[in-house]
Order: structure tokens, then sequence, then C-alpha cells
């Protein structure tokens, strides 16, 4: 088994630039309910994940200079990125995988030159391992 497996290709993920605003970003995440997206550079290279708190600690620590209100005028290039998100090469195994998804909702993918082709959902090997733990697995009587 590989990872392309579960990959949900780039086009069925949302994600942002490093040129979008914070109110883009904020609304983005609102309208689709996710608390973390990737970030994607011009030249299709996965970047790394912002998150809601990231968002949030950069409008707190700005004195108030950064509000919802003019939130538009600041761009995502400028927010420090609290979490490190990693990202798994699509010819990773299958460990590797598993490893990130322990600790991270969902795997950003890339290929062997670091753009962005999707992600794996962290959802999508529990629901895959789901189906091995509850099938009937009894021995058959003779």
């Amino acid at each position: 088994m590989n990872i392309a497996f579960f990959l949900l290709p780039k086009k069925d993920v949302v994600s942002v630039t490093l040129d979008s605003t914070l109110r883009q970003t904020l609304e983005r995440m609102e309208y689709h309910r996710y608390t973390a997206v990737p970030i994607i550079g011009k030249d299709g290279v996965y970047v790394g994940t912002v998150t809601e708190g990231d968002l949030l600690w950069y409008m707190k620590n700005s004195g108030g200079r950064v509000t919802f209100e003019n939130a538009s005028k600041y761009l995502l290039k400028d927010v420090p990125l609290k979490m490190n998100i990693k990202a798994v090469s699509i010819d990773a195994d299958m460990e590797g995988l598993i490893n990130l998804a322990k600790v991270q909702n969902f795997v950003p993918v890339v290929d062997d030159m670091g753009r962005f082709i999707g992600i794996v959902r962290r959802s999508q090997i529990i629901e895959y391992c789901e189906r091995f733990v509850t099938r009937d697995v009894s021995v058959p009587k003779n």
C-alpha cells in the first residue's frame, strides 16, 4: 500500500497563499469550518500550515494594531507559524505517514520537488484501520 491510496488531491483541498490577507484566510477557514489550512507558495511548494491560533496570537500580540476590521490590510506571509506541520513525500513509506498522522490532523503530501499535491487526513487512516478491526475474523467451524 502506498500514500496515494489515501491522497485527497490538491484540487479538493482548501488552501491559502502567502499573499492571502488575514481576513481572506479567516473567512475561508470559517466558511469551510477548518482550524488549519495548508499554505502554498507561488511555485506550488508547500510552505507550512496556518492555524486559527496563529492568526489569533498575531492579532493579540499586535498591540491592537491588527483587528478583524482591518485584517484585510495584513498578509499571511507576516504571520509567524507556531506549529511545524510536516509534509511527507508521495514516495514515503506508510510508517512515516502514520507517525505524522499521530500528531497532525492532516499530513500534507509533496512531490520530489516539494510541490504540494494534496493531503492525507488522519480520519481516512483511522477509517481504513477500523474496517480491519471491526470485520469478522472468527475462524470458520468445520
